[in-house]
């Protein structure tokens, strides 16, 4: 479990209920989570703390997530991304994966279903690690 002390994740979404429903389950594997519920917030947190891994909503006041992504992707390239969103068309995702997002799911999603996204998330991030490490 503490492997995964050093991932470090920013979740970002407008609806309170999302967030409180998703750092309890991210802290009991281990990692270390922030929520935030407006983006320009977190936006101003990434600037001073990078994260290893971004998980945001779409549809926001002010700064959507697609924004929020493109800003985050300037700053730290290689910061993962998933997005989750209950505004999922093939143009949202479409434009996600441009944007450099590894996963993309629609609300209503299961547990599972983010568990795996980061699950996948994290052993890209491990796998970039150990390669700078040699």
């Amino acid at each position: 479990m503490s492997e995964n002390i050093s991932i470090k994740i920013l979740l970002l979404d407008d609806e309170p209920i999302v967030t409180k429903r998703l750092k309890p389950t991210l802290e009991r594997k281990g990692y270390y989570v922030e929520t935030f519920v407006k983006s320009i917030d977190a936006l101003n947190r990434f600037r001073e703390h990078p994260f290893d891994l971004i998980i945001t909503d779409l549809k926001m006041e002010g700064i959507d997530g697609m924004e929020f992504l493109s800003e985050v992707k300037k700053m730290r390239p290689e910061t993962e991304a998933i997005v989750i969103t209950g505004f999922a068309t093939m143009e949202t995702a479409k434009e996600s994966f441009q944007q450099g997002v590894l996963d993309f799911l629609a609300k209503p999603f299961k547990l599972g279903e983010i568990q795996d996204a980061v699950n996948r998330a994290v052993t890209k991030i491990r796998k970039r690690q150990q390669e700078a490490d040699v």
